[in-house]
Order: structure tokens, then C-alpha cells, then sequence
């Protein structure tokens, strides 16, 4: 069977990916895969910025909206479900396109998943301990800093994922999400074109900064206040959920939460940019370029023509 064509459209959080993917799949007459965690719960719209029901009316969109916030959705599960729409668009003969701000989900759609990380009983008794002695902020710390990517995914009170962290980390000395994918490797089965949108660090900032300011205006404080008692404990720690939650508890007053929306935001778009620049075929588009559509066009069409 020939290898499903893919247009993968990557790059920080504001910068346009949506946008872009949907003009391609109007364009080509594709259909959109989110590759965001967030976007797969129902009612977590204002906060993941999902495309609009005219949108999705518009274009055929799959994994949004698929799982209730109280439930649990992780790579393994994201991927079977990634895969199952892939092969529905490859049998009708589509395109697919893949947007969204995850880059864990789209590495694991490019390469797969592991194996899996080796296990010591021991070790990981000696750590329950030291949840338990040391709290969950002690632990969580730690995993902070020896594993950034996996910690932004967890809350500090998991102690079953964190302190499995933790274990691995120790029996390999490599960070728990380098084992989620393999190393590089990309699958047989998925041909990919990799597009990807850069822009100047202070206008991606400025971008950053508007996107949370409209997105309280449009009603996120509501929506956090609906959903607040059926988040799961991954879904609390999004950014723009996790801060509305403080506001709701008192801790500050909605220009801070503008304000730390904001400021996770640029954090979590140089996170994602540190996971991109490990990816030599990513072809940068600027994201400002007026002729952007027609551009990332020409090279959509380029690469399914020489499939």
C-alpha cells in the first residue's frame, strides 16, 4: 500500500497554523487533523482556540472534541485514534492535513511510539516514599527540571506519572518522553511534507498577548467556571485553564490572569520551538509573508505531484 501524503503544518502557539491549514485543505480539498491535547475535550473551546463550527462545517476535522474534559487522553490513545483517521481519509483518497500546538502528537504521528522505558520495582517504592514524605511539589520540581517537556503535560499531583518519571529517569538517565517516540526514525506508512511558521520573537510576542486578551473577552472565564468541577488533572494545568482557575480561587484579579495567560503562552511557544529545530526537513514559511497561502500552496501540491 503506498504511503498516506501528509502536510503537517507546525509551529508555536499564535503563529497561524489553523489558519494556514485551513486554507490548504479548502484549497485541496483535504481534511484536518488536530494534533493539539487540548482540543480532544468537549467544551475546552475558547482556551484551545479550536476553529469555529463554520469551520468545521466547512472542512472535515477530526480528533476535536472527542473526549470529555474529566477523561484522559494521552499519546498512545491520540495516536490510535490519528491513525484510524488517516487511513479513512487515505481510502476516500484525500489529503490529510495535521495542525495543532503538540509537538509530542505530531512527533509520535511522524515516528511512532516506543517500545517502552525498562521498570525497577524498588526504585520506584523508594520514591512513592519520598512523595510521600517530601510532598508532590518536591517531586514534581524535580521532574521540572530533568524532564521539561513530559512535566508541562502533568499535575504535580500525579503521583503515578510523575514518580514513573522519576524512575526512568534514574534506571537510563534520559528523560521519560525521549522513550514516546523513537529516535527519529520516521514510519513507513506516513509520507510527510513538514511546513512550518516563523516569526520575529517580538511579534510572535505581541501575537501572544492578543490572542489571550481576546480570548477572555470572548468568554473563557465562563467557560473555566462551567467545566471547573470535570477537569482532569492534565486538562487543569492548560494553559489559560490552569490560570483562570487561580482567579476563580481568588488568587489574583483578571489582569493578572491576562497577564500569566500571556507569559505561559511565550513559554509554551519556546518550548514547542525547542522541539521543532530538532526536525532538519521542516520547511520555515514566514508568518507575516503576504503571500504565505500561496506559497505553503505551491509546496503542498509539489509534494502530493511527486507521490
Amino acid at each position: 500500500m503506498a504511503a498516506i501524503p501528509v502536510v503537517m503544518v507546525l509551529g508555536p502557539t499564535a503563529s497561524g497554523k489553523s489558519a494556514l491549514a485551513l486554507s490548504l485543505a479548502r484549497a485541496l480539498a483535504g481534511e484536518i487533523i488536530s494534533a493539539d491535547a487540548m482540543a480532544v475535550y468537549t467544551g475546552m473551546d475558547i482556551g484551545t482556540a479550536k476553529p469555529s463550527p463554520a469551520e468545521r462545517r466547512a472542512v472535515p476535522h477530526h480528533l476535536i472534541s472527542c473526549f470529555e474534559p474529566h477523561e484522559r487522553c494521552d499519546v498512545s490513545r491520540w495516536l490510535a485514534l490519528a491513525d484510524a483517521a488517516l487511513a479513512e481519509i487515505g481510502e476516500r483518497g484525500g489529503c490529510a492535513l495535521v495542525a495543532g500546538g503538540s509537538p509530542l502528537y505530531a512527533k509520535a504521528l511522524l515516528e511512532g511510539l516506543s517500545a517502552g522505558a525498562p521498570r525497577d520495582q524498588a526504585v520506584r517504592e523508594e520514591l512513592n516514599a519520598r512523595f510521600q514524605s517530601e510532598g508532590a511539589e518536591a517531586l514534581f520540581g524535580e521532574l521540572q527540571r530533568i524532564d521539561p517537556a513530559y512535566a508541562s503535560q502533568r499535575h504535580p499531583n500525579d503521583r503515578q506519572r510523575v514518580v514513573r518519571a522519576l524512575e526512568v529517569h534514574r534506571l537510563t538517565g534520559r528523560p521519560y518522553s525521549s522513550f514516546h517516540t523513537t529516535a527519529g526514525v520516521r514510519r513507513a506508512g506516513v509520507r510527510t511534507l513538514l511546513l512550518g511558521l516563523e516569526w520575529p520573537r517580538a511579534v510572535l510576542h505581541q501575537r501572544i498577548e492578543a490572542r489571550a486578551r481576546a480570548m477572555f473577552a470572548a468568554g473563557l472565564v465562563d467557560e473555566v467556571k462551567a467545566l471547573a468541577g470535570r477537569l482532569s488533572p492534565e486538562a487543569r494545568q492548560a494553559v489559560g485553564y490552569k490560570e483562570v482557575l487561580g482567579l476563580l480561587r481568588g488568587e489574583y484579579d483578571e489582569a493578572r490572569a491576562v497577564e500569566l495567560v500571556s507569559r505561559n503562552s511565550r513559554r509554551l511557544a519556546k518550548h514547542q520551538l525547542t522541539w521543532y529545530r530538532g526536525w532538519g526537513d521542516i520547511r520555515w514559511l514566514p508568518g507575516d509573508a503576504p503571500d504565505l497561502s500561496a506559497r505553503a500552496l505551491a509546496l503542498a501540491k509539489g509534494f502530493l505531484a511527486a507521490g
